[in-house]
């Protein structure tokens, strides 16, 4: 029988995580005798990769029953903070990894890619408008940067003057500084209701009709229905800002539509971005040897499934060069 996934998670209503600690990063793996692997190796970071690494570790451990994971999501500044520390042994980093990050040990493994996605809630009375006149990067930026926008009129170009409620992330996260970095920013310059967490930030707009935020698409889209979640619409990207979404920048309505999208390059990217597991140092134990080889090699067929992009075989060959200290 296989070993359980220790998933150390659990969301209140309003979207709050807490995280139980994890004991040690230092992995106590090896291999057996007969050639299987035992051990137990930890995972923290960003909410971006939780739903798909939870399904790595699932089909890892089907073949390796001896092996434990730990797996936590609590955004992806805890999950360097960790990997770095010492904490755990890989970290969930949603966002590039920065020189100052390299310098300290930090080896990021790039293993896949998504996208973050504008939200409002279902039921925003000019919802409609905005499927037809979509967002432009020079609004969102009057929105989260300056705040000179502070009206739906000022948004869709009209007089109205229902206000805007922005809401932006509390806690260090790739989702954020991926949004930010869309317009030339950083995460600590969004304002907005800060919100801890993906689900969190989901539920505040679930719960505000005149809400306005941003979702990893894993939170944005329901992953059976394969739609938005319940409650959310995703607010269209004006790319080349003229004002109107045509028919060829319209792919939201389904989470397969908006992949086969981000995957063409007809979203922006940022805010698509690629997805990282980041290890201190390259790995040396087995364990965690072979669980990248994994997510490198035959962990990549879960990607689509899951609601992920794949990566290009250079980059997959990159990381597995990396891993075995090729260049």
């Amino acid at each position: 029988m296989n070993k359980p996934i220790k998933f150390i998670a659990c969301f209140t209503l309003i979207g709050s995580m807490c995280l139980s600690m994890l004991s040690c990063g230092n992995s106590n793996t090896k291999k057996e005798d007969n050639g299987t692997l035992s051990g137990e190796i930890s995972i923290s970071g960003a909410f971006a990769l939780y739903p798909l690494a939870v399904k790595w570790v699932e089909e890892f451990q089907k073949k390796n029953p001896n092996v434990t994971i730990d797996l936590s999501a609590g955004g992806a500044g805890k999950g360097m903070t960790d990997v770095l520390a010492n904490v755990v042994d890989l970290g969930m980093v949603s966002r590039e990894v920065y020189q100052p990050e390299l310098d300290k040990g930090a080896v990021p493994f790039a293993v896949a890619k998504d996208a973050v996605v504008i939200t409002v809630n279902t039921e925003n009375p000019f919802a409609e408008e905005m499927k037809k006149h979509g967002i432009s990067k020079e609004a969102a930026y009057k929105i989260w940067i300056t705040k000179e926008y502070t009206t739906w009129g000022q948004v869709l170009g009209t007089n109205d003057k229902t206000p805007i409620h922005v809401y932006t992330r509390s806690d260090a996260c790739g989702a954020a500084e991926t949004f930010a970095l869309w317009m030339g920013k950083k995460q600590e310059d969004l304002e907005g209701t800060a919100i801890f967490g993906d689900p969190g930030l989901a539920d505040a707009i679930q719960r505000d009709k005149l809400g306005i935020g941003f979702n990893n698409i894993g939170y944005a889209y329901d992953e059976e229905s394969r739609h938005p979640n319940q409650g959310l619409f995703i607010f269209p990207i004006d790319a080349n800002a003229d004002g109107t979404i045509g028919a060829e920048e319209y792919f939201y309505d389904t989470k397969d539509e908006f992949i086969q999208a981000v995957s063409e390059n007809k979203y922006p990217s940022p805010p698509a971005r690629d997805l990282y597991l980041v290890s201190n140092g390259v790995p040396t134990n087995p364990a965690l040897v072979a669980f990248l080889e994994y997510i490198l090699t035959e962990g990549q067929k879960q990607n689509v499934p899951v609601g992920y992009i794949g990566l290009s075989e250079e980059k997959l060959t990159k990381g597995l060069n990396k891993l075995h200290g090729e260049k």
